[in-house]
């Protein structure tokens, strides 16, 4: 008798894990489609722009090697000039630093205060520029992209974010449980049962929902551990705190971070040139000639909405990666370097939690990391489907039998 009271227990921990998962996923499930069909969508959203947007990437000036580009600000003069419709002007600058590509100019407008992504977004253009002429060569309109719509589903299911991101998070906090039970519901009783677990062996299966649970247990096994990384990784951008605990768990139970705030401007405005900004895009090519691009920020002093310390510019390492940057902090007036800091001089934490976005889309590992990064987004998004189906099943199963 005592050796049946251990089988029992565990019967009612199962049957108690079946109820929560089922539950949480009826709960959960359509939410849990949306994000990951949308993350199929998004995984490959630079890959397939940059494809599609040659003709405004590159700006195919001639002969560019005896040729200088205009000076930034003069520039951001001649492009405001060319956008008299615009509501906004040009304020922000990427600059590549491959000399064949085109200068990008950013016009953002929001409201903090919308409720939903149409009230929200206002205006959100990249500009492209060739910075040898100031031609203006495309005004792309960012908010008729549907990767941007697509992006903007999967973040916040196109509410505010405060609103939608955190319905979002709520449900990936849900997945991420009925993963961690799915797993334990999976785990086979004997070697037996554990033939049956780890492949599909349909030879003598015909019905198809044996099938569809088969479907649903197989690739949720397979797919738990990388759907983990990607649902926690989401989590950390729905809920910044959650970023604050990894970066203390990994940085030794410490919130020790490196404080630049006493590198300011202190150099007179009067000290500031025309072709200042030049001269600190010149240092930054010189220290990281190898980089991708990097942005500079031209809002104008008087007509600032934010205040300005000094000049901090992050230069991107990788074209499709985010995490790979560096930073340098710069006097605005003066244009003299105060601080300069590789990637590879960062924290193990700061590396770990700003690997976050390359994670949660699979560029962390390149090309091969996006294309699991979609097949995983798949599995996901098959889930909520097989899993409603076998509820549904047993469902009009017990309304029979009755």
């Amino acid at each position: 008798m005592q050796t049946d009271k251990p089988k029992k227990a565990k019967g009612i921990f199962k049957k108690y894990m079946l109820k929560l998962h089922l539950w949480l996923g009826l709960l959960s499930g359509i939410i849990v489609l949306i994000v990951s069909l949308t993350g199929t969508v998004f995984v490959f959203n630079e890959d397939i722009s940059t494809y599609l947007k040659q003709d405004m990437i590159y700006h195919g000036e001639k002969d560019i090697e005896n040729k200088k580009p205009i000076p930034i600000r003069e520039l951001k003069e001649l492009v405001n000039a060319q956008l008299v419709n615009e509501e906004v002007p040009a304020e922000e600058v990427t600059i590549p630093m491959d000399p064949t590509r085109s200068y990008q100019f950013g016009l953002f407008k929001a409201n903090p205060e919308g409720w939903n992504y149409f009230d929200t977004y206002l205006i959100f253009k990249t500009v492209y520029v060739n910075q040898y002429t100031g031609e203006v060569i495309a005004v792309d309109d960012l908010l008729k992209s549907p990767f941007f719509f697509t992006m903007i589903l999967h973040r916040s299911l196109l509410l505010s974010n405060a609103v939608g991101g955190t319905i979002v998070g709520v449900a990936t906090i849900i997945f991420v449980i009925m993963l961690i039970t799915g797993i334990i519901l999976w785990w086979p009783k004997n070697k037996n049962m554990r033939k049956q677990r780890f492949w599909f062996r349909w030879k003598k299966v015909k019905g198809w929902r044996r099938k569809n649970y088969d479907v649903h247990n197989i690739l949720g096994f397979y797919s738990s551990a990388l759907a983990l990384i990607v649902a926690i990784t989401g989590i950390m951008y729905s809920f910044r705190i959650t970023m604050s605990w990894v970066y203390f768990l990994i940085n030794g139970f410490s919130m020790y971070a490196p404080d630049f705030s006493h590198y300011k401007t202190t150099a007179p405005e009067s000290m500031e040139t025309p072709t200042t900004v030049d001269r600190i895009a010149a240092t930054v090519k010189e220290h990281y000639p190898n980089a991708f691009s990097f942005g500079i920020d031209l809002e104008d002093h008087e007509n600032a909405d934010h205040h300005h310390d000094n000049m901090t510019i992050r230069v991107k390492d990788h074209e499709f990666k985010y995490n790979d940057s560096h930073t340098m902090i710069f006097d605005e007036h003066s244009g003299e370097l105060l601080f300069n800091r590789s990637h590879g001089e960062r924290l193990l934490a700061e590396r770990a939690t700003g690997a976050t976005y390359d994670l949660h889309v699979g560029a962390f590992f390149g090309m091969p990391g996006k294309i699991i990064a979609f097949i995983l987004s798949l599995f996901c998004a098959s889930l909520p489907i097989t899993g409603f189906v076998i509820y549904w099943g047993r469902r009009n199963k017990k309304k029979t039998t009755k």
